[in-house]
């Protein structure tokens, strides 16, 4: 391509600013009688037709051409081609009358290069048309306009530059020149954090990058100027961005590419009915946007197929969508809050604003202008509002206002349809209006406080607020049926002197209904309302009524949204209800979504009025999932007491049962036969319910507890169930033959536990085949009960184990027959996982678990499809916000595991499907299960590349390989180490040869580890020695005495600290053991601190505490009885009044008196 020089690149760019600031700054005005500025309705432009001033103008507008429909531009191609050699230098400047000869040989064979590249097959070729969106010249992109591009995964500010640095200019959306329904924009490859699209119709950024390379042409002649035109006819595919090409058909197109990530989401159940859901198209599909958690939906009815705009790492606040329903803001609230901007006809992210919120509380509310150029944004604690050009690529607003704390959080915001430097929002008691003058970078506001003093009456709390269809009026709906009407007084438009900012005044208070209004919207020329119970009415501009639906009863309408395709005209054959006119002609307006506040949404078909149900989703907190053990089926169970269930293959709800009120679903598990549902429920009820028709199996409900039932589990052979619940109690119900009927008997509790129970799991005795029954408790206790041995009301307690001593456990599953040893397999808080035996409950490994920013809190073994698949083994886990995949065995190894964020306000729930093919989450107070497709074998590639041995561990060590602790520790210090620890095992004093080995007794580990900084307590050194002395003891009936620096070094890595020495864990204990002192810091006496250490926990003799102490004062610098020849001063000689403080904080004792070097804070960045 031709390269403009920088004085054309400076000029175009400035005429098409100008271009843009008329159409934006000039709209067509009259004035009317009372002297006010009426501003007409702009008329769609034709893009066919061209006023064109003079040649300059022309040859900028020519490049419109290339927006016309592909048979235009073929046959405009060949009449080009034909005229091709007869036109001058000057035809050098229009881009688009470029003809193939003028491109020369070398682009033909680029062409011809690209054809090999893409003529293959239908999705190379879409793949090679996405790769040359950046070759667009500069002539085209002024029209299209070109979106700067980021690397995924750069954590680089995104860039305002396009990618070709030569042209280093800023280009722009310019949505003027486009019409509603042909709005295109070139594909930005820019990526918002996190996976911002699913893989239907997108590829990864680097993928995309090397066909970008590929089809960079080797050579360039300079001042040469290459049609894109020609290259579409050289090598037969179009030359346009992906967003300017793609028809609203793409957007649902089958994946055939293969999976890129471990864990894909597939489909999310559920909705966030706080948010609206918004009509995107009605002409040949039905297609719906609405949000779920994180992720934004679009949901194309008849094909029941979901598009996912993925990008979001906090919960999404709100989210709007332009007039043409082309485009979509999202944007969410939390830490590093984005607002992204996506295309509707493609799911492409075209536009992420990253600092939208100075503060990093969200956003609360937010609009997009009609003609789709601004969008505006409200902040949610330091009420903040922004106007954003988001067509320019924007990364700062383009004005900015920050409200008084008095006028409260604005709930709800939009623009004025026909001026979009105009914009309303409104809290529950104040309505503001703003109107941003751009000229002198300033954005007027008008909040007249209301009150009931204004009207006399009482006006209630503002529910939504709009222009009037007369434009110089606002309307604010009150949850008490009323309407406040506002006048707008906007002082006379002067080119010499500025007379002031408009302002608004309440002139009149109109009592609607009785009903509180909960939506008001317009559409085409009635105001609309919805209310409380569910009434949808309509008025005119004088606020006359004119129709209602009234005998729809849903319940309070949240939102309504309405198709973008005007009603069909009436005719004989149509059904359209009589308005409430004398005449009663019929009533003509569009279809239109509604969304009500017990989250179902209705589609209405106003031509014969017809109410369809398309969905209903709890509208409560989802904490319940439970997958079917042989069947594509999934139960879902809510708050609200809603129980569904869904083929999860076919993505088809089958049936429901509501429970009455009270009565929320907790807990779900089917029984290993698939005949029985087990559900607990927050008041303690415990129901067995049937499969298929979720009627009670049992003729009344077990009521032995009287709080929320957490947990249940079946035994193998179903004829046991047991629940746990909040008291820390477990119950057991069991099978008997009554009357020759089976039937479901209570057995007996028991409150065994001191704090929450964290898993409850039956098991089966290999030598019996009976079911054991075990628990886990917060407390670190580990309980297996006697199920043999009980009897009514009387639960027998078989083993009591302490599964930890400083952590608390969080989960437990029964580890996989991977080893001839059979293991339980227990997570703790310390980002740990532990092999215990399932017999003697001894344990027998502790490895380094996933450390994904919070500790894990729930884990199932992957189920398996056949024998083959035996050998190689899966966990699924979840922890506080993520869901992810563990490589059996577990080993420690960083490079065997991954996660992705789920629910980012917390993962309430996990089930697994049958076949091993999905995992499922629920979001809690998000509403929401998502079904993730799990590849495992992008999982086995990243651990195949991490390395064999102990290459994946050393990116654990400080540092990694190019740390000082690889460097310097390993190959010297720690060696040298290892042959001292060989001197002290073999005697300082002796005169015999000393034996050189590659292994170190074990009783010297404990002070090998201590020299490289990690304090192991005596429990967790008893457990080191088991791990090691029975390591190969199944195997081979030895046990092993000795360790070599590379198990060592395995060895240190899983059972050290995972975010190494920090004073949570100390500040923790000083809370419990001390008191406030004067300076309000926890802090411990210093005859106490001295008490404690002869007489808790793992307590010391009074002569080994001497001695201690006489180490960390340095008074015996060879350590605490490391050689008693070599000591200089016995414990006994110490005065301890003399050397302690008389008040000891958690500063001191580590500083001070241990003399670490400790961080104030974990790092746990789960990275």
């Amino acid at each position: 391509m031709r390269r403009r020089s920088w004085a054309q690149s400076e000029a175009g760019e400035e005429t098409l600013q100008r271009r843009m600031s008329d159409a934006e700054e000039a709209p067509r005005e009259s004035t009317g009688k009372n002297g006010e500025t009426e501003i007409e309705e702009e008329e769609e432009p034709n893009l066919n037709y061209k006023e064109v001033e003079n040649p300059q103008e022309e040859v900028k507008d020519d490049t419109l051409a290339w927006r016309e429909s592909q048979e235009e531009e073929k046959k405009k191609g060949e009449e080009e081609e034909e005229e091709g050699e007869e036109e001058g230098e000057e035809d050098k400047e229009i881009v688009m009358e470029e003809t193939e000869e003028k491109a020369g040989d070398a682009q033909e064979e680029e062409a011809s290069g690209i054809q090999k590249e893409t003529a293959v097959e239908p999705q190379e070729m879409k793949r090679s048309m996405t790769s040359l969106e950046t070759r667009i010249t500069d002539s085209q992109s002024a029209t299209s306009g070109i979106f700067p591009t980021t690397q995924r995964g750069s954590e680089s500010k995104p860039s305002l530059r396009s990618e070709d640095s030569e042209a280093d200019e800023l280009e722009f959306l310019d949505l003027d020149q486009i019409s509603p329904e042909e709005q295109q924009m070139s594909s930005p490859d820019r990526q918002p954090s996190g996976e911002l699209e699913e893989n239907t119709d997108q590829r990864p950024q680097d993928e995309l990058g090397r066909e970008r390379r590929d089809l960079e042409p080797e050579k360039r002649e300079e001042g040469q100027e290459r049609s894109a035109s020609s290259i579409q006819s050289i090598a037969g595919i179009s030359r346009e961005s992906l967003v300017s090409t793609t028809t609203e058909d793409i957007l649902f197109q089958k994946d055939k590419n293969a999976p890129v990530y471990p864990l894909t989401l597939t489909w999310s159940f559920g909705w966030n009915s706080s948010l609206p859901v918004y009509y995107i198209r009605e002409e040949k599909q039905r297609v719906l946007l609405y949000v779920c958690a994180h992720t934004a939906i679009i949901y194309n009815v008849f094909r029941n197929h979901q598009y996912h705009l993925q990008g979001h790492a906090n919960i999404i606040s709100c989210i709007c969508i332009s007039e043409d329903r082309r485009w979509i803001a999202t944007a969410d609230k939390g830490p590093d809050c984005l607002v992204i901007i996506w295309d509707s006809f493609t799911g492409i992210p075209v536009h992420t604003i990253f600092d939208s919120c100075p503060e990093g509380n969200g956003i609360r509310a937010m609009a997009m202008a009609h003609d789709a150029k601004y969008l505006a944004t409200i902040s949610d604690a330091k009420v903040q509002v922004c106007i954003w050009k988001w067509t320019l690529a924007a990364e700062t607003p383009a004005c900015t206002l920050e409200l008084p704390k008095e006028y409260g959080l604005q709930n709800y915001l939009t623009f004025n349809p026909t001026n979009n430097k105009e914009l309303v929002s409104n809290s529950k008691t104040q309505a503001i209006y703003y109107a941003w003058y751009e000229e002198r970078d300033t954005l007027a506001h008008s909040a007249p406080l209301l009150t009931e003093k204004t009207f006399n009456k009482l006006v209630g709390k503002f529910s939504q607020s709009i222009f009037h269809l007369n434009l110089t009026q606002m309307l604010s709906a009150t949850m008490e049926g009323k309407l406040v009407v506002w006048n707008i007084h906007r002082p006379p438009s002067s080119a010499s002197t500025f007379l002031g900012f408009p302002y608004i005044k309440p002139c009149k208070l109109v009592h609607l209904q009785k009903e509180s209004i909960t939506v008001l919207t317009t559409i085409d020329s009635y105001i609309v309302t919805g209310d409380i119970k569910g009434n949808i009415k309509f008025y005119d501009h004088t606020l006359t009524i004119v129709n209602w639906y009234s005998h729809l009863q849903p319940s309070a309408v949240r939102t309504l949204s309405f198709s973008k395709t005007p009603a069909t005209p009436p005719t004989e054959k149509s059904n359209y209800p009589p308005d409430c006119t004398l005449k009663g002609d019929p009533f003509v307006v569009r279809n239109f979504i509604i969304g009500t506040s017990d989250a179902t949404v209705y589609h209405l078909t106003t031509d014969g009025t017809k109410l369809e149900k398309l969905f209903v989703e709890p509208k409560d907190a989802i904490c319940a999932i439970s997958c079917h053990p042989y069947q594509p089926l999934i139960a879902i169970g809510s708050i609200c007491g809603m129980i569904k269930v869904w083929n999860y293959e076919k993505k088809r709800y089958l049936f429901s049962r509501v429970f009455e009120k009270g009565l929320g679903v907790q807990s779900l598990t089917y029984n290993p036969e698939g005949t029985l549902l087990g559900a607990g429920f927050t008041e303690g009820t415990v129901c067995i319910l049937d499969t298929m028709s979720l009627e009670n199996e049992s003729p009344e409900p077990f009521r032995y507890s009287r709080t929320s039932v957490t947990h249940i589990s079946f035994s193998h052979d179903s004829q046991y169930m047991a629940t746990a619940d909040i008291s820390f109690t477990v119950a057991v119900y069991m099978m008997v033959v009554r009357n020759g009927r089976r039937v479901w008997e209570y057995l007996a509790r028991l409150r065994s536990h001191r704090k929450s129970i964290r898993s409850l799991q039956f098991g089966v005795y290999l030598d019996s085949n009976e079911p054991r029954l075990l628990s886990l408790g917060t407390d670190r206790l580990l309980i297996e009960y006697d199920l043999l041995r009980s009897y009514k009301d009387h639960l027998e307690v078989l083993d009591i184990h302490r599964t930890d001593q400083g952590c608390y456990p969080t989960c437990m599953v029964w580890y996989p027959p991977l080893t001839r040893e059979l293991f339980l397999l227990i997570c703790n808080s310390g980002y740990k996982v532990k092999l215990f035996n399932a017999t003697t409950k001894m344990c027998r490994k502790t490895l380094m678990g996933p450390a994904y920013g919070s500790p894990i809190e729930q884990a199932q073994v992957l189920p398996v499809r056949s024998m083959a698949e035996l050998p190689k083994r899966y966990l699924v886990f979840i922890n506080r916000d993520k869901v992810g995949l563990q490589i059996l065995p577990v080993d420690g190894n960083p490079h065997k595991t991954t996660a992705i964020v789920c629910h980012p306000n917390g993962v309430a729930g996990m089930a697994l499907s049958y076949d091993g093919l999905y995992a499922f989450t629920a979001g809690g107070h998000d509403r929401s299960v998502v079904q993730w497709k799990i590849n495992l074998s992008v999982l086995e590639a990243a651990v195949s590349l991490g390395g064999e041995d102990l290459t994946p561990f050393y990116g654990l060590l400080s540092g990694g390989r190019e740390g000082k602790f690889y460097r310097v520790t390993v190959p010297r210090e720690l060696e040298d180490y290892f042959y001292y620890s060989q001197l002290r095992s073999q005697g300082i004093d002796t005169m015999e040869t000393r034996k050189v080995s590659e292994h170190i007794c074990l009783s010297e580990l404990p002070f090998v580890m201590r020299a490289i900084g990690f304090y192991p307590s005596e429990e967790k050194i008893d457990d080191i020695f088991n791990e090691i002395r029975f390591g190969e003891y199944v195997d081979t009936g030895k046990l092993i005495d000795k360790i070599n620096l590379p198990d060592f070094l395995r060895v240190y890595l899983n059972h050290r600290p995972p975010f190494g020495n920090t004073l949570s864990g100390i500040h923790k204990s000083f809370e419990v053991l001390g008191y406030t002192n004067s300076k309000g810091e926890k802090a411990i006496r210093r005859e106490d601190f001295l008490r404690l250490l002869v007489t808790k926990g793992e307590h010391m003799t009074e002569e080994e505490m001497l001695d201690c102490f006489a180490s960390l004062f340095g008074l015996n610098p060879e350590g605490w009885k490391s050689e008693p020849a070599a000591s200089s001063v016995k414990g006994s000689e110490i005065c301890l009044e003399e050397e302690l403080p008389d008040e000891i904080t958690a500063e001191i004792f580590a500083t001070e008196i241990l003399g670490l070097t400790i961080s104030e804070d974990s790092g746990q960045d789960g990275q």
